[in-house]
């Protein structure tokens, strides 16, 4: 029998970390290669949008992509969406690092360019009380007339416009990341949406790659009523029994350990298939192991050390988000909807509290804002973190 050495432990769970056997993606990776083929042939493509739950592997499937456009010599750029900020500088830094990627020859249509970002960079908005000194670092003046308008979506299209054309200049593309997609501002969504119509029916070879929640599409449909037409939605969801037992058993094998059938019925059954659920437990259950193969006892034994671990970081550190009152909305969310997390109808929340609706609305909608719920349709909500239900209805107050 062979040791397990802990030192050795292949698992990696963490919020956007890289799983060291990426499974169950392979659809979405594909997809993404033929629309890069497509654009660098000249063909009309959609920008893309990732939804899912929290857990599913958004981010780093969305870190995956962006590799693989880096792979093919394009320019690439990250943005992190928060609530209260505006896209224009995280997309302005964006713009710059995937500008500079492409390597453009001509140093002059280059600060051209440069010139554009940075005119939209630094354009207030027109009620900014405060001289703001933030400078984008790009050494060349600002342009004038072009992207500078202070109007978010006339800006962006041009912004876009403009870069699509340099990458064009060199037979590449660029690629825009946006994650937490949902939480960006109202009219930061009407000008991505604007921005992408303006490039698709150039044929530009821009796009945007979006990742967010499950109410992601309903978020862009209220924002512009042909979204729907303007990108291709991938839903993100749990892994089939094949792909977890290969994100569990193809880094083990790499360290010569196998598993029992058993431990990998007991380890699918506990992380019911998502993906931060299959490396927390793989990860505990190669600790506690002391010799190869991995058996069911072994899961056993790790499980209640995951679901603690798991009920501090990865549940507790949310719920601690919230206040009394959302709390109270929570709880009553998961008696309605049990151990499943399932969605539930928001008049039955507040019958059950023994509210009226209007009166609950605060709650949820504060909720809604810090990501720990969604509406998956009307009159109905859900929460965003799988199994949260089942920890809440395991942890009463």
């Amino acid at each position: 029998m062979l040791d397990v050495d802990p030192v050795r432990n292949p698992y990696a769970p963490g919020a956007g970390q890289r799983p060291p056997e990426l499974a169950g993606r392979d659809a979405e990776l594909s997809a993404f290669d033929v629309v890069l083929e497509r654009i660098a042939h000249g063909r009309p493509e959609r920008s893309l949008v990732l939804t899912g739950l929290r857990g599913v592997g958004k981010t780093v499937l969305l870190n995956q992509l962006r590799s693989a456009a880096i792979t093919r010599g394009w320019g690439t750029g990250k943005v992190e969406a928060r609530p209260e900020q505006s896209l224009r500088r995280p997309v302005s830094s964006a713009l710059h690092m995937a500008l500079r990627e492409l390597r453009h020859p001509d140093q002059e249509s280059m600060d051209a360019v440069l010139g554009v970002l940075k005119a939209f960079a630094l354009r207030q908005v027109p009620d900014a009380r405060v001289r703001d000194r933030w400078q984008p670092g790009i050494d060349v003046p600002a342009a004038t007339g072009r992207a500078d308008s202070g109007d978010m979506e006339i800006d962006l299209v041009e912004l876009l416009s403009d870069a699509a054309g340099l990458a064009a200049d060199v037979g590449r593309g660029i690629a825009l990341f946006v994650d937490e997609m949902q939480d960006v501002q109202a009219a930061d969504v009407s000008a991505i949406c604007a921005a992408c119509h303006e490039l698709s029916q150039q044929g530009a070879p821009l796009i945007v790659v979006g990742a967010g929640l499950p109410h992601l599409p309903a978020v862009l449909s209220a924002s512009k009523s042909y979204s729907e037409r303007l990108f291709r939605y991938l839903r993100i969801d749990r892994l089939d029994r094949a792909a977890a037992d290969r994100a569990l058993l193809a880094p083990a094998e790499r360290e010569d350990v196998a598993f029992e059938p058993e431990a990998l019925d007991a380890l699918y059954a506990a992380a019911d298939g998502y993906p931060y659920f299959v490396q927390a437990y793989g990860k505990v259950t190669w600790d506690v192991a002391a010799a190869s193969p991995i058996t069911a006892a072994d899961v056993a034994v790790a499980a209640p050390v995951a679901e603690a671990e798991l009920a501090v970081g990865f549940f507790g550190s949310r719920y601690d988000r919230a206040t009394p009152a959302e709390r109270e909305y929570m709880r009553a969310m998961a008696e309605l909807g049990g151990p499943t997390g399932g969605a539930v109808s928001t008049s039955e929340v507040a019958s059950s509290l023994g509210r009226k609706p209007a009166s609950l609305s605060p709650a949820r909608d504060s909720l809604i804002k810090k990501g720990l719920v969604y509406s998956a349709e009307r009159g109905q909500i859900a929460f965003t973190v799988p199994h949260f239900g089942r920890y809440l209805l395991d942890h009463p107050d």
